[in-house]
């Protein structure tokens, strides 16, 4: 399974966005993927329509070593697509980890009890603690969703470093090979300066596709649907099956 963790300790820019609806639109054209929930909001989870007061077993089971993936992935209601869910237990985790061995590989240590997807996109919290950190350690490559508004880079640094600090200690194979701009509006100067300032920064790691400001999409999650089951006409959903063609030419092409 090609693993990708959507990373960005600013809240608010389009994680779980990203995951849910990327996840949404590649099961759609015959992939079988993986929605992993590291965040204790469990947003991902919920923004697929999963009912929260039904799971058993979730990424709290997983991380703590209680129970295998295989005891916790649920299907979610969307073509494709199955979920290793977060509930609100999650946020006592970090602590429960504090002082166990090799708590940054946990979830690493369960990645291969999920090869039978193609590719599993992890929700990251908007933190870089300990949950991240697994994130990373358990990733091939980094996806960082990046607003484009006033102090949209802010952070980004913050998170390079962390990346470069897990591919020297961790998990050396990490790529932070893709980049997203989100919240795009074409009325502003502002939005297009970041933009500009993004590709100078990231180059070829930016995706070419940009995810516009979209009342669709900022919707669809209060009805528990990825943006192509709401409304596919939209201009998000139409962002994410482009941004969705990307992603498999760029990290599912070698691999089929």
């Amino acid at each position: 399974m090609k693993t990708i963790a959507v990373a960005n300790q600013k809240g608010g820019v389009g994680k779980t966005t990203c995951c849910v609806n990327l996840a949404a639109e590649l099961g759609r054209q015959g992939k079988k993927v993986l929605l992993l929930d590291i965040d204790p909001q469990g947003n991902s989870t919920s923004g697929l329509g999963v009912d929260v007061s039904n799971i058993k077993n979730s990424m709290y089971h997983v991380i703590l070593d209680e129970v295998p993936p295989t005891s916790a992935i649920i299907p979610s209601p969307w073509e494709g697509v199955w979920v290793l869910p977060a509930t609100i237990d999650l946020a006592g985790s970090e602590v429960e980890l504090a002082g166990v061995m090799s708590r940054e590989t946990r979830l690493a240590r369960h990645m291969n009890a999920m090869k039978d997807f193609d590719i599993g996109f992890i929700d990251c919290p908007p933190s870089l603690g300990l949950l991240t950190v697994n994130a990373l350690v358990a990733a091939d490559s980094v996806m960082v969703p990046i607003q484009c508004e006033y102090y949209a880079l802010e952070g980004v640094g913050q998170l390079m470093r962390t990346v470069s600090l897990v591919q020297r200690y961790l998990n050396e194979d990490l790529k932070l090979d893709g980049v997203v701009l989100t919240m795009f509006d074409s009325r502003t100067n502002l939005s297009k300066e970041v933009a500009d300032e993004v590709r100078n920064q990231f180059k070829e790691a930016l995706f070419e596709t940009i995810i516009p400001r979209n009342i669709r999409l900022s919707e669809a999650p209060s009805f528990g649907k990825p943006v192509c089951y709401y409304d596919p006409n939209s201009a998000g959903a139409i962002a994410y099956r482009n941004l969705a063609e990307e992603v498999l030419e760029r990290w599912l092409a070698q691999d089929h």
